[in-house]
């Protein structure tokens, strides 16, 4: 019987955002990573029973990104082009740190992203918990470097 080989568990807590130029910063959440191949069934004529089934176009997810507020307006500028009709379209890489935060573990390249939703902090004077704000980022493809 062959040796089994542990793998390291990359933990889900230690990623950045680099917008092209460099760590744009922390984010609290990052949900993406959604890629759909959906198929089409067809049954050819005299080839038996069988339903071949065929690819169709790929879709790619939304990335939705949430982090605290800060003094830093660099992900509102980039919605405000898109809002003013000046979408600025950037391949953007969302990098997974190890444990220590120290060394990048894996890396996920998104083509041609461009922000198409945000949702503002919700401000409760009753609550001590952070201001987070919601960006969502759509996109025309994604990678695993």
């Amino acid at each position: 019987m062959a040796a089994m080989t542990e793998h390291n568990i990359y933990r889900a807590y230690n990623f950045i955002l680099d917008l092209g130029g460099g760590t744009v910063g922390y984010f609290s959440q990052v949900n993406f990573m959604g890629i759909n191949v959906p198929y089409y069934e067809y049954r050819e004529g005299g080839a038996g029973p069988a339903v071949r089934k065929l690819p169709g176009r790929v879709s790619y997810s939304d990335i939705e990104l949430k982090w605290g507020l800060t003094e830093s307006t660099e992900m509102m500028d980039w919605l405000m082009s898109a809002v003013k009709g000046e979408v600025i379209r950037k391949n953007i890489s969302i990098i997974l740190k190890d444990t220590d935060g120290q060394k990048e573990v894996t890396r996920w390249n998104v083509e041609n992203a461009f922000p198409c939703s945000w949702k503002g902090a919700q401000l409760d004077a009753l609550s001590n918990e952070a201001a987070i704000e919601t960006l969502c980022i759509t996109h025309e493809g994604l990678t695993r470097a």
